[in-house]
């Protein structure tokens, strides 16, 4: 048996999970990805393939089109709850740019999804339909908040009132949220991350009481980075198996990467009420068996190849809203084309860009762009995406063509970083060339050796190389990578095309390659 952890090698966080007859289903955070809110489905809990998008587009604002210099940069579609309620998928988030709580409801997970709104704002929110009928929501920041929902799912029940039930008394850099509520055997359970001042790694606690009148008595269950940089592992669902086996999917922060999930076992105590024990005794084990509801089924892969000659493979979003009206896609040819319509200084307000998530701990892309039709002052090529990124692009400069590699690094000291941040890259690497095709490579190093939090030196890097048919030339220079929280997300391969100076250039890309490193 091999080491199960991490247990998908990419930037799916936040994440919930349930069980509809012999089949798993999780929801993560895609924030301002687009199409958003991705469900994956598994039948053995250890290999995950797409299922569905909840939406294409949310509600089409400036900010989320990526128009002028706006953005949603850090803020979109967070912490989703799924729940299967007599016959109906059921999907509630907020977005931290609208400020709105969102329903989306479908008979089947592929959907179609009926959106609506709930009134009112739940961070990090929790959905539980009650044995008695009644429909609770739980969210909140420190302050845990109840709240009935009506019947309709459009807000608060009338004559009730949201209430505190747990409050977090701690001195804390993180107080509890990322909610998870559930009844199981009589008692509710609400599982919430936190992050202590003591040990300023992330923890995962439970709650429990016999009524929704008395008082929740917690405690921590998940205390373990699995000795990788003092990160703990925390926030996520619980989620049982048919013959009565019960686990848990949480999250780990792992460096430029993201957020990568982390699987574990779940034991019930024999007291009463029953207290899950997480791991082993609180450690996340390395090995451990789980269930197979479905022998034999291969799953489809959740990062790859596209030769463009058929629909866009599900493992593409786009960064922000994408204008498809700027967007040819030649499925015979096997192009795919990005025309500007703006002036931009960087890669992150660049409309239209194609992405996908980098695998951990290291991944090689490579993609033939056809530069020909870009205009001059504009940049086309393949970027790794994050707040400090870096890209390796052709531009035009007074009818030449060059192939620069670029970078931009945040300056804002800590982890918050510059959402806004309108400065041009650092140009690092340039050269003439004779034609405008050329193939573009990129590769993506993220640390994976465990070490404590003393360490002072995180190496997750990306380096760049080209092709101008003669055999791949490597760009000596490389650029560091780094999570920050103005983008709150994980590195992406990305397609872009920008205009400094005109806009109306146009790139185009084909033959997508992807692979493990």
């Amino acid at each position: 048996m091999n080491p199960i952890n991490p247990l998908i090698p990419l930037d799916y966080p936040d994440p919930d999970v349930i069980r509809v007859g012999n089949t798993f289903y999780m929801v993560s955070t895609t924030m301002y990805f687009m199409p958003g809110c991705e469900i994956l489905r598994s039948f053995d809990l250890l290999h995950w393939e797409h299922a569905s998008y909840v939406y294409e587009t949310l509600d089409s604002t400036p900010a989320q089109r990526l128009n002028g210099k706006e953005n949603i940069y850090g803020q979109g579609m967070w912490a989703a709850s799924i729940r299967y309620h007599q016959g109906t998928f059921y999907i509630i988030f907020v977005a931290n740019d609208t400020h709105k709580t969102y329903l989306f409801k479908s008979k089947t997970i592929e959907g179609p999804w009926k959106k609506s709104e709930i009134s009112g704002f739940y961070h990090d929110n929790s959905l539980l339909f009650d044995d008695d009928g009644h429909i609770f929501i739980l969210s909140g920041n420190r302050d845990i908040y109840l709240t009935e929902l009506n019947a309709d799912l459009t807000g608060p029940k009338e004559g009730t009132d949201s209430r505190i039930i747990i409050r977090d008394k701690l001195d804390a850099y993180l107080g509890y949220e990322g909610a998870h509520f559930y009844k199981i055997n009589g008692y509710y359970y609400i599982f919430l991350i936190h992050m202590p001042r003591t040990t300023g790694k992330r923890t995962e606690s439970c709650f429990y009481a016999r009524s929704l009148d008395d008082e929740f008595v917690g405690l921590d269950v998940m205390d373990d980075d699995r000795g990788f940089r003092g990160m703990g592992v925390a926030q996520g669902g619980i989620v049982d198996t048919p013959d009565g086996k019960w686990y848990s999917i949480l999250f780990q922060d792992s460096g430029a990467v993201g957020r990568l999930p982390i699987l574990m076992p779940i034991t019930w105590s024999k007291d009463s009420p029953s207290i899950p024990v997480f791991g082993d005794k609180g450690v996340i084990p390395e090995e451990f068996s789980t269930p197979d509801l479905n022998p034999g089924y291969s799953y489809a892969p959740l990062f790859g190849d596209d030769d463009f000659k058929g629909e866009l493979k599900s493992f593409w979003q786009y960064n922000h809203e994408p204008d498809k009206a700027l967007i040819s896609h030649n499925k015979d040819k096997g192009t795919f084309s990005i025309t500007t319509d703006k002036l931009c200084n960087n890669v992150t307000q660049a409309k239209n860009t194609l992405t996908q998530r980098c695998l951990f701990p290291k991944s090689k892309a490579s993609v033939m762009l056809d530069a020909s039709k870009i205009n001059e002052g504009d940049y086309a090529g393949l970027c790794i995406l994050q707040s400090n990124y870096a890209f390796v692009a052709v531009t035009k400069r007074n009818g030449e063509y060059y192939l620069i590699m670029g970078n931009h690094v945040v300056t804002v000291p800590g982890i918050w970083g510059e959402r806004n941040d309108d400065s041009f890259a650092l140009e690092l690497f340039k050269v003439k060339l004779s034609s405008p095709k050329v193939r573009l490579a990129s590769e993506a190093s993220f640390d994976s050796q465990r070490y404590t939090a003393s360490s002072s030196v995180c190496p997750d890097k990306v380096s760049f190389s080209y092709d101008i048919g003669d055999g791949f030339i490597r760009i000596l220079q490389t650029s560091s990578l780094s999570f920050k929280l103005d983008h709150f997300t994980g590195a992406r391969y990305g397609l872009f095309n920008f205009s400094t100076a005109e806009a109306g250039g146009t790139a185009t890309f084909s033959e997508f390659r992807y692979e493990e490193a």
